[in-house]
Protein backbone atom coordinates (compact mmCIF):
# COMPACT_ATOMS: atom_id res chain seq x y z
CA UNK A 1 0.00 0.00 0.00
CA UNK A 2 2.56 2.52 0.73
CA UNK A 3 4.37 1.63 -2.34
CA UNK A 4 1.20 2.81 -4.23
CA UNK A 5 1.00 5.81 -2.12
CA UNK A 6 4.63 6.51 -3.40
CA UNK A 7 3.55 5.80 -6.77
CA UNK A 8 0.97 8.29 -6.83
CA UNK A 9 3.22 11.09 -5.24
CA UNK A 10 5.19 10.30 -7.90
CA UNK A 11 2.61 10.75 -10.84
CA UNK A 12 0.60 14.01 -9.26
CA UNK A 13 4.75 15.43 -8.97
CA UNK A 14 4.87 15.17 -12.76
CA UNK A 15 1.48 16.34 -13.36
CA UNK A 16 2.30 19.63 -11.28
CA UNK A 17 5.59 20.42 -12.31
CA UNK A 18 3.77 19.55 -16.27
CA UNK A 19 1.57 22.21 -15.21
CA UNK A 20 4.25 24.55 -14.72
CA UNK A 21 5.27 24.58 -17.93
CA UNK A 22 1.64 24.87 -19.14
CA UNK A 23 1.06 27.75 -17.08
CA UNK A 24 3.41 30.08 -19.09
CA UNK A 25 4.30 31.98 -15.79
CA UNK A 26 1.35 32.19 -14.37
CA UNK A 27 -0.62 33.71 -16.98
CA UNK A 28 -2.80 30.77 -17.60
CA UNK A 29 -5.55 30.30 -15.08
CA UNK A 30 -6.37 26.42 -14.43
CA UNK A 31 -2.56 25.30 -15.27
CA UNK A 32 -1.47 27.64 -12.27
CA UNK A 33 -3.96 26.30 -10.35
CA UNK A 34 -3.36 23.18 -10.74
CA UNK A 35 0.29 23.48 -9.59
CA UNK A 36 -0.29 24.03 -6.17
CA UNK A 37 -3.43 21.32 -6.10
CA UNK A 38 -1.24 18.83 -7.73
CA UNK A 39 1.25 19.60 -5.77
CA UNK A 40 -0.51 19.58 -2.19
CA UNK A 41 -1.99 16.45 -2.94
CA UNK A 42 1.50 14.86 -4.08
CA UNK A 43 2.74 16.13 -1.22
CA UNK A 44 -0.11 14.48 1.03
CA UNK A 45 0.29 10.96 -0.94
CA UNK A 46 4.40 11.06 0.20
CA UNK A 47 3.16 11.63 3.65
CA UNK A 48 1.52 8.59 3.72
CA UNK A 49 4.22 6.85 2.12
CA UNK A 50 6.55 8.16 4.99
CA UNK A 51 4.83 6.38 7.74
CA UNK A 52 6.31 2.83 6.74
CA UNK A 53 8.59 4.05 4.69
CA UNK A 54 12.70 5.12 4.93
CA UNK A 55 12.52 9.25 4.12
CA UNK A 56 16.01 9.21 2.34
CA UNK A 57 13.98 6.49 -0.02
CA UNK A 58 11.15 8.12 -0.25
CA UNK A 59 12.43 11.55 -1.12
CA UNK A 60 15.41 9.63 -3.81
CA UNK A 61 12.88 7.70 -5.70
CA UNK A 62 10.34 10.37 -5.71
CA UNK A 63 12.70 12.75 -6.92
CA UNK A 64 14.60 10.53 -8.95
CA UNK A 65 11.41 9.35 -11.70
CA UNK A 66 9.79 12.86 -11.21
CA UNK A 67 13.21 13.97 -12.80
CA UNK A 68 13.17 11.18 -15.42
CA UNK A 69 9.52 11.12 -16.54
CA UNK A 70 9.67 15.01 -16.81
CA UNK A 71 12.46 14.86 -19.15
CA UNK A 72 10.57 12.39 -20.96
CA UNK A 73 7.75 14.15 -21.32
CA UNK A 74 9.92 17.63 -22.15
CA UNK A 75 11.60 15.42 -25.13
CA UNK A 76 8.08 13.85 -25.97
CA UNK A 77 5.51 16.50 -25.50
CA UNK A 78 7.56 20.00 -25.39
CA UNK A 79 10.36 18.82 -28.15
CA UNK A 80 12.88 19.23 -26.18
CA UNK A 81 16.77 18.82 -26.85
CA UNK A 82 18.16 15.62 -27.08
CA UNK A 83 21.41 13.73 -26.91
CA UNK A 84 23.13 10.59 -25.95
CA UNK A 85 23.95 12.51 -22.61
CA UNK A 86 20.75 12.90 -21.83
CA UNK A 87 19.13 9.89 -22.33
CA UNK A 88 22.05 8.09 -20.35
CA UNK A 89 22.01 10.15 -17.56
CA UNK A 90 18.29 9.30 -17.76
CA UNK A 91 19.03 5.79 -17.29
CA UNK A 92 21.21 6.45 -14.36
CA UNK A 93 18.45 8.12 -12.49
CA UNK A 94 16.36 4.86 -13.29
CA UNK A 95 19.17 2.63 -12.36
CA UNK A 96 19.86 4.75 -8.58
CA UNK A 97 16.01 4.37 -8.36
CA UNK A 98 15.87 0.94 -8.38
CA UNK A 99 18.84 0.40 -6.38
CA UNK A 100 17.04 2.21 -3.41
CA UNK A 101 13.94 0.01 -4.22
CA UNK A 102 15.53 -3.12 -4.21
CA UNK A 103 17.35 -2.00 -0.64
CA UNK A 104 14.42 -0.91 0.78
CA UNK A 105 12.52 -4.49 -0.50
CA UNK A 106 16.01 -6.08 1.06
CA UNK A 107 14.77 -4.93 4.51
CA UNK A 108 11.47 -6.96 4.29
CA UNK A 109 8.09 -6.10 3.39
CA UNK A 110 6.18 -2.97 5.00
Amino acid sequence: MYWFYLAMAIVLEVMGTTCMKLSEGFTRLIPSVLVFVLYMVSFSFMILALKKMELGVVYAIWAGLGTAMIALIGIVWFQESVSLLKIVSIVFIVLGVVGLHLSQMAQGPL
